[in-house]
């Protein structure tokens, strides 16, 4: 068989055996979706098991006399949706026949009586409810629909599917209207120009050629090249059921079997997924060798109600069965993430709850933990496997190594045993070029004013004049309260005071030059750290003067360094989305490179989990790192992952969760290696990671825990549960079970005794 620039010999296929097509096909699979597998953990919901098709091979499909009642009823619906929740599933897959309105007088009347004129009408109450309910991304399979059918489910399905089965015409759907090859085509059809992300398969066995099967792969993905809809294909295996009329039929064969999903790896684009059902297989994980890359959903509170006598795959087993093979069993949503991040093809009524499901890559969160949030953090994987990709980068890597923008990425990206390894390596070059002292800054933060008239959509701290009735009353301390809150801190033993606040509209370029004199007034000695890149930046502008220029100013004033806040994501197509109205990437490196032409120093922040992927993070710290090698002002390195709860960005719907535990973690050990030579402070958020999180960060290549954080207030409004001052008491029971000294430091990293 010869495969030339990814075109493939259709003929030549047909005397191929599967064997001899599984390498190509395991290639191809590899090289479009590495050695993740996916699955999407669901809830079943057979909405009716009345159909006016009557399948050869059917068991789902009843008559009215074998059902308690025609179709469930939503409060039926709403009890397999909340235990679905409760166990963390994402998908609500309704199953259905089809119309069976038309066929059964039963199912017209049952519908009239509640004011439903189809089955569909129906489908669209029930999905609509468990999205809105629940959270449950409803995926809804109810076949050969029209146009204006698949509209009104798009409004309330984050994806539908219609498994094409065959394009042949064959005994097994003879009494069955719904399966006209031509009306499941058009169907397909219409789903792509409606920009629907779509599932569709083949059922294997039921007595179609494999000429027959090429040529319904071709169908879709001749639709797919027009419209770019089709997110899975699923190869099904025949199994007879008794009391069918394909009872004593034999089951598709292994050889069959295995031949068809391998000429669908290599006959499909390499963007649409391959599917199987795990359950129809006795060894589920053996097809991964013919190019599957998914196992479609799994349910632990459901059985398959199409296939009822076979049970779906504990999670665990399954995970460790992928696991022996090289694989990392990672959940998924039941919208892929091409379809997530493509542009119009999701509603927008829809999109809010993908992206409360969803982490960095568009695949499905696979933990509890939230930024801010009590949830402990979930252990770290058991997986052994490893992908070269990885395996690779940490074999090179030595501290000074510079990643290319694509390597960050692919380290962001790690899973699995790859998550361990990265982990490792960066604990190691943490106790390299920074030992075990895990240090910390006694400070007080003193946010001065919480009106601010630019418009960051993550912000839950801020206030403009149209928002008096959100987050508290608008404030802004008199320069007198500075200086008391400044000289109650030192005397409380803090060494630093950190101020930032919303840029009033009311400030001048001299406030800021007022505000470091306050603080002198207050505790003379005390290490002034304050004003973010924005701060900076308005100053200057609005006393028009240049960065230098005001900088220095401050400095002459007191001032000692700056926070590396206002930064958020260094990518502008981010920014754009985060806070349009905010100075750009190019901008906040202005002011820290002038900050350190003028002998200030500053640390990097990052905040992220919001809206951003792995490239922009990747594009964050490489950007951060260039001006370091320019300059050397950065003290250190500080993520701050999104905390979501309050956010305006987050309750319109145009958000994630923050980061997963996962993300969380690799930004820190991902940072330490990017870093290391250059940036040897790696610090974590106690305000955002937690106790126990805080602890896994230090374990992940993090060696500082910030600082005490008297009266922190800008995570606590984003809703942060953790308190707003770590004594030091308490720093030494966070660090106390790691078995690693604390002491206090400086904010220049100096030991204090």
């Amino acid at each position: 068989m010869q495969i030339h620039e990814g075109v493939v010999d259709g003929d030549e296929m047909l005397t191929t055996s599967s064997e001899q097509l599984a390498e190509a096909a395991f290639a191809r699979a590899r090289a479009a979706h590495g050695h993740v597998v996916t699955y999407s953990p669901k809830v079943f919901i057979p909405l009716t098991h009345l159909c006016r098709d009557r399948c050869g091979y059917c068991t789902f499909a009843q008559a009215p006399a074998r059902v308690s009642a025609p179709f469930m009823s939503l409060d039926e619906v709403m009890d397999v949706a909340n235990a679905g929740r409760d166990v963390g599933a994402t998908e609500a897959l309704f199953t259905l026949g089809e119309r069976p309105e038309l066929r059964y007088d039963e199912a017209a009347r049952w519908l009239a009586a509640r004011g439903y004129r189809s089955t569909v009408d129906y489908v669209v109450t029930a999905a609509q409810m468990v999205l809105e309910s629940t959270g449950l991304l409803p995926h809804v399979n109810a076949g050969a629909l029209y146009e204006f059918e698949l509209r009104q489910l798009r409004s309330v399905a984050a994806s539908q599917g219609m498994m094409l089965e065959s394009l042949a015409d064959l005994a097994a759907h003879r009494l069955s209207p719904d399966k006209e090859p031509a009306r499941r085509l058009a169907t397909l059809e219409a789903a792509g120009q409606l920009q629907i992300p779509f599932t569709t398969g083949l059922l294997v066995g039921i007595g179609e050629t494999r000429a027959e099967r090429i040529t319904t792969l071709e169908a879709i993905a001749a639709s797919h090249a027009r419209h770019g809809q089709v997110q899975e294909v699923i190869i099904q295996n025949f199994l007879p059921k008794a009391h069918t009329a394909m009872a004593h039929a034999p089951a598709a064969a292994d050889e069959e079997f295995f031949w068809t999903i391998a000429v669908a790896r290599l006959l499909l684009p390499d963007d649409i997924h391959l599917q199987a059902p795990p359950n129809l297989s006795d060894e589920p994980t053996r097809l991964l060798a013919y190019g599957i890359d998914d196992f479609g959903g799994i349910s632990a509170v459901t059985k398959d109600h199409v296939n009822p006598e076979r049970a779906w795959p504990a999670i665990a087993t399954l995970a460790a069965q992928c696991d022996a093979r090289g694989f990392v069993l990672t959940p998924r949503l039941t919208v892929y993430p091409a379809h997530v991040t493509r542009e119009g093809f999701l509603d927008d009524a829809v999109r809010p709850h993908v992206l409360a499901h969803s982490d960095a890559g568009s695949l499905g969160r696979d933990d509890q933990w939230h930024s801010g949030a009590e949830a402990a953090p979930p252990p770290p994987p058991r997986s052994v496997a490893r992908s070269s990709a990885v395996t690779h980068i940490l074999e090179r890597y030595q501290p000074g190594y510079r990643f290319e923008h694509a390597e960050l990425v692919t380290l962001f990206d790690a899973r699995g045993g790859d998550f361990n390894a990265i982990v490792e390596l960066a604990d190691h070059v943490r106790r390299e070029r920074s030992g075990d002292t895990v240090s910390f800054v006694v400070n007080r933060n003193i946010n001065y004013t919480n009106v601010c008239t630019f418009k960051c959509r993550f912000c839950a701290f801020s206030k403009g004049p149209l928002s008096l009735n959100l987050r508290g009353d608008p404030y802004l301390l008199t320069l007198e309260e500075i200086t008391e809150r400044v000289r109650e801190a030192y005397e409380r033993g803090a060494t630093e005071v950190c101020l930032q606040g919303g840029i009033h509209p009311n400030f001048d370029g001299e406030y800021y030059v007022d505000v470091v004199a306050a603080v002198k007034a207050g505790a003379p000695s005390i290490h002034i750290h304050a004003f973010s890149a924005l701060e900076v930046f308005e100053g200057a502008r609005r006393s028009g003067q240049d960065l230098t220029t005001y900088l220095s100013r401050l400095k002459a004033a007191g001032l000692r360094t700056l926070p590396g806040t206002a930064a958020e994501i260094l990518d502008d197509r981010v920014r754009r989305i985060l806070c349009p109205d905010k100075l750009s990437s190019d901008q906040w490196l202005d002011v820290h490179r002038a900050a350190h032409t003028v002998g200030l120093n500053s640390n990097i922040t990052i905040m992220f989990g919001a809206v951003e992927d792995s490239h922009s993070w990747a594009t964050h710290l490489m950007r951060t790192r260039e001006l370091q090698e320019e300059t050397g002002g950065f003290t250190e390195f500080v993520p701050l992952p999104f905390v979501h709860m309050a956010t305006p960005l987050f309750l319109r719907g145009k958000s994630r969760k923050g980061p997963t535990f996962r993300e969380a973690v690799l930004m820190h050990a991902v940072a330490r290696l990017h870093y290391a030579t250059r940036i040897d402070n790696i610090q974590v958020s106690w305000v955002k990671m937690g106790v126990e999180g805080s602890r896994r960060i230090l374990q992940a290549g993090a060696n500082d825990v910030g600082g005490t954080l008297m009266d922190e207030n800008i995570s606590r409004a984003a809703g942060a549960v953790h308190g707003q001052l770590m004594d030091v008491g308490m720093l030494e029971r966070l660090v106390e079970p790691l078995g690693r000294p604390l002491r206090q430091r400086t904010t220049l990293y100096q030991a204090l005794a």
